[in-house]
């Protein structure tokens, strides 16, 4: 009957899930941090590796995106390996791999590959840098989807979009934050020890993500089960929500089986809106650096280009937080995700005229920055919604897999684009912003379907 009582007291879960929240993410969101810092961070040692290495725009383009056709092979299978296997063992395999794999990216100008690299007609360098941008993929596959897939082994869904906030904030913050830090490597360790900075940055970041890996493997509770930090009452409490919610999921037409992820067409829906806000987010995430240095900054200081890059990033955690706790707070999915897309459209078509104005920029890149951040949290509400055992391990795994195809293009398009263009990348801007408007189209007619189908 106690236990009753305090299942119904406000306060009593209130508490209870801040408890669980402060025990779980900001090791999830740690980890999220160091793997967005070793994905982005070639988009830093480009400004100096480029040249080193004689790689082109298009090269360049091509490796960045690259990454994305090793995750969306490996992602499924890897999501599918976590519910298996648990989550505490598969998050730290994934760490470990990516950290010592990002690391070994200092050795690009010293890997040698004689006729092999030839048959594809390509240098030792370009080589060197597609394969392992492709492995480096491969080795991280999962982690998002399967933290994605974890929150929902504790929190139910009206407390979701501002949980998984917090855990993607890590994007924006891993850039705001990581930009200054690579700009400063790059500029006052090139030449330590006859090592370029491009190496160190490499080295030196690669380094955390295997440390981090480590204390996941040590800390990371698999399910409320597992928490000895949780008392009797707190754990009846978790698993009573989560109990209640799978409930729910019938009148949403609710999925369980892995076969139903495929004839779903709300999740291929869920897909391409993700992917078309992907090609947006990558290749802001891989191209930033240089857009900024562009508007007018010297070429050798990396220090000021990572100061200007964090100016969007810091601006885009702050309205991503914001926004999916006023969504949580109201409970509308709808306009949150619709509007925050439409802002990005709005700054892709100021970007795209901006010539290198520096204010101008800047403002555009916030503004993509910031839409695409906040869209992002309230979107993964949409098929947690619906999606239940199997299933849900699945879909989140196959909707994030099909979005990274997106990584691979926005990088790409826009280094062909500018390689074509004499560095201007305006056709490419323009295509975003299009690319923009259908997923936001796409958002406003699921959040509604949503909506129907829980009244």
């Amino acid at each position: 009957m106690a236990g009753r009582v305090l299942a119904d007291d406000p306060a009593f879960e209130a508490a209870t899930y801040r408890k669980v929240a402060m025990r779980l993410v900001p090791l999830l969101f740690l980890g999220y941090f160091v793997a967005i810092l070793d994905r982005v961070n070639v988009g830093f040692a480009k400004l100096q590796m480029a040249s080193d290495l004689e790689l082109g725009d298009a090269v360049y383009g091509f490796g960045a995106g690259i990454f994305f056709i090793g995750y969306f092979f490996f992602e499924l299978p890897s999501n599918l390996i976590l519910a298996r296997v648990g989550a505490r063992r598969w998050i730290a395999r994934i760490m470990i791999t990516w950290g010592a794999i990002s690391a070994g990216f200092m050795f690009l100008g010293h890997l040698r590959w004689g006729p092999l690299a030839g048959a594809f007609g390509l240098s030792d360098a370009e080589f060197s840098f597609y394969l392992l941008r492709f492995i480096l993929g491969l080795a991280e596959a999962g982690f998002f989807p399967g933290v994605i897939l974890y929150l929902t082994f504790w929190f139910p869904a009206a407390r979701r979009a501002h949980v998984v906030a917090l855990f993607l904030v890590a994007i924006p913050l891993a850039s705001a934050l990581g930009a200054p830090v690579s700009g400063a490597i790059l500029q006052f360790f090139d030449g330590t020890s006859g090592m370029r900075g491009w190496q160190w940055l490499f080295l030196l970041e690669g380094i955390p993500s295997v440390l981090v890996g480590l204390i996941v493997l040590a800390r990371l509770p698999d399910r409320p089960a597992d928490a000895r930090w949780l008392s009797g009452q707190e754990r009846a409490l978790v698993e009573g929500r989560l109990a209640e919610d799978e409930a729910r999921k019938a009148d949403h037409g609710q999925r369980h089986a892995l076969r139903e992820v495929f004839t779903d067409w709300r999740i291929w829906a869920l897909a391409l809106a993700d992917f078309l806000r992907a090609i947006i987010n990558n290749a802001l995430n891989f191209w930033m650096p240089t857009l900024v240095q562009e508007i007018g900054i010297d070429k050798g200081d990396y220090f000021r280009v990572g100061l200007v890059t964090a100016i969007p990033w810091s601006l885009a955690a702050i309205a991503m937080v914001l926004c999916a706790r006023h969504s949580d707070r109201t409970g509308e999915r709808r306009w949150h995700a619709t509007g925050a897309l439409l802002v990005s459209m709005v700054g892709l078509l100021m970007l795209a005229f901006a010539q290198g104005a520096p204010l101008v920029t800047v403002t555009a890149l916030t503004m993509i920055a910031a839409g695409a951040m906040a869209w992002l949290a309230v979107f993964w509400t949409l098929p947690t919604a619906f999606l239940s055992g199997a299933a849900a391990a699945g879909g989140i795994a196959w909707i994030n897999a099909l979005s990274q195809l997106g990584g691979y293009v926005g990088p790409d398009m826009l280094g062909r684009i500018r390689e074509s263009n004499n560095g201007n990348g305006a056709d490419a801007f323009l295509l975003m912003a299009l690319a923009a408007l259908v997923a936001a189209w796409l958002t406003w007619l699921l959040a509604g379907a949503r909506k129907k189908q829980t009244v």
